[in-house]
């Protein structure tokens, strides 16, 4: 099933992907750009391997030109630059061989050795890795290497009128540099012809007729070379704006922290020529401790290790949500990802929906318009399944499963399947280490056995109705007010499962069984977990 959205309609969308389409739709005047297509760019630092703020780049990038194909029918591409010629400037502490690489300093990214030893550089290695995760996804890219751009002449034209203006792009870069670098900026990095490095050093002489410029090179000797064909590197600033007039980008985002930088590299566009791309800033990832994530420093959650524990669709899903506030990631905040995803896909999933509805939805655009996958269990309560049955592995979380949907098999509900081997693979790292039983107080032991009764009046096929209602009623009838019964709730997870909180407790014993609902609860009650605890 394909969702068809009529053009009215997306364009009186708000969604956040709508708002930025709309803006690229205004940047070229509804009309098709003389290159032939819409450009949409995503850039990447292969100075360290690639971590979970450059995917979400590329997911958000992604949604944003969906939703610029339901407003328009003008061609699009996507480049996904990696400035992979820049210099090497200091070694990450997530990688091996760190005294090979301390060697290396200074050198462009592709020409350090790669420390894992299979590719043939470090960035070649970093690139591979980024290609691979965003293949894993399936997102629709092209590639794009600064090394292979320089080198190949294809940034030679702008490079050159560069050095027509070096002046006035110089004027536009210093009012943020220092005194002491203002003094000497050029936005020209050579490379020297000596060691290989890319050098920060004055240019002493800038020649536009003969395309070259001079400076004097470590060893003390003066040294002209040209700008072009990869004999120097721009200085970054001024190279996000090269790169922008140069391959003509219709739209880029980029992180807060570079907010002043984006507005500089904008302007070089500008005194080049060219007109900067639409795009907005989005807030930065933080671990655990409010730290900036960083590839360098490897803290955070890798893409890697989400998908360890979570489908690729719970990801995506994260980005979606709220790009302009800032979001904490790390491990706990998977498994409400993972339900929040399932939440939305249903409802899209169902028909219910229509128009703008579907359109505010963030399943819509993980799946690019198309049906999104079922299942029937919640991510939360496979994980307390896996809890009260200690279960190790996905065959013993089936077992329960197929008494609660009887027709899904690991073959006809193979997203189902993914999430039951997730939340095995979550609850042994995560939920088990942490799990912390206890005695129940009188008015719960009290609530407990009597729940443990009404189960045993009802019948097997009882429905979640009438499971929860009893749930309810235990709660009731033993001293629980309407303002407690949170309480109440709360007190069945944590002498039960060992767990402060779960999803609704009818639904768990509907897929759990009600007579080993009823053997689990007078097990907590003679104090058989809080004991081995």
């Amino acid at each position: 099933m394909t969702y068809e959205i009529d053009k009215e309609t997306a364009l009186d969308c708000r969604s956040w992907p709508f708002e930025e389409a709309k803006k690229v739709l205004a940047r070229i005047g509804g009309k098709t750009p003389e290159k032939g297509y819409v450009l949409f760019e995503t850039g990447y630092g292969p100075s360290g391997l690639p971590h979970i703020g450059t995917f979400g780049e590329v997911c958000r990038t992604s949604m944003v030109r969906h939703a610029f194909h339901q407003l328009s029918d003008i061609p699009t591409r996507m480049f996904c630059f990696s400035d992979d010629m820049d210099g090497f400037r200091k070694v990450p502490t997530n990688v091996p061989n760190q005294e090979m690489l301390a060697q290396h300093l200074g050198k462009p990214l592709t020409k350090v050795p790669d420390p894992f030893e299979k590719f043939e550089s470090f960035a070649h290695h970093n690139n591979a890795k980024l290609n691979e995760f965003l293949d894993s996804f399936g997102f629709e890219y092209e590639f794009k290497s600064s090394t292979d751009c320089y080198t190949s002449g294809m940034f030679d034209d702008a490079l050159l009128k560069m050095l027509q203006l070096h002046d006035k792009i110089v004027a536009a870069v210093v009012p943020i540099l220092g005194e002491e670098r203002a003094s000497t900026y050029s936005p020209f990095l050579p490379i020297s012809p000596a060691t290989g490095k890319v050098l920060q050093v004055p240019i002493l002489e800038t020649n536009p007729d003969a395309g070259t410029i001079v400076f004097e090179d470590e060893d003390g000797i003066k040294v002209e070379v040209p700008v072009t064909g990869g004999a120097v590197k721009a200085q970054w600033r001024p190279d996000w704006g090269m790169r922008w007039y140069a391959l003509d980008v219709d739209y880029e985002m980029a992180g807060e922290d570079l907010i002043s930088s984006a507005e500089i590299a904008g302007k070089v566009t500008e005194i080049l020529g060219g007109k900067k791309p639409a795009g907005f800033h989005y807030k930065l990832f933080l671990d655990e401790h409010n730290q900036k994530i960083s590839k360098s420093k490897g803290n955070g959650i890798t893409v890697e290790e989400w998908l360890n524990y979570a489908p690729n669709e719970s990801l995506a899903y994260y980005m979606y949500q709220r790009p302009t506030s800032g979001k904490k990631l790390y491990f706990d905040v998977i498994p409400k990802a993972v339900d929040e995803y399932i939440t939305f896909a249903d409802k899209l999933r169902t028909g219910e929906l229509e128009g703008k509805d579907v359109l505010n939805n963030p399943a819509y655009y993980i799946h690019e318009g198309e049906e999104p996958p079922h299942t029937p269990v919640s991510f939360a309560l496979l994980l307390n399944l896996a809890s009260a049955s200690n279960a190790g592995d996905a065959e013993t979380m089936w077992g329960f499963i197929q008494k609660y949907a009887k027709d899904a098999t690991p073959e006809n509900a193979p997203f189902l399947d993914h999430l039951v081997s997730f939340a095995v693979k979550y609850f042994e790292d995560f939920v088990k280490p942490t799990k912390s039983y206890r005695m129940p107080d009188d008015r719960e032991r009290a609530a407990l056995a009597d729940l443990a009764n009404r189960l045993e009046s009802l019948p097997a096929d009882a429905d979640l109705d009438a499971l929860q209602t009893e749930v309810f009623s235990a709660g009731k009838e033993n001293g629980y007010e309407k303002s407690e019964l949170r309480d109440w709730f709360k007190a069945i997870y944590e002498v039960l499962i060992g767990q402060e909180q779960g999803p609704r407790f009818g639904a768990f014993i509907e897929i759990y069984g009600i007579d080993e609902t009823i053997a689990l609860i007078r097990d907590a009650l003679e104090g058989k977990f809080a004991k081995a605890a």
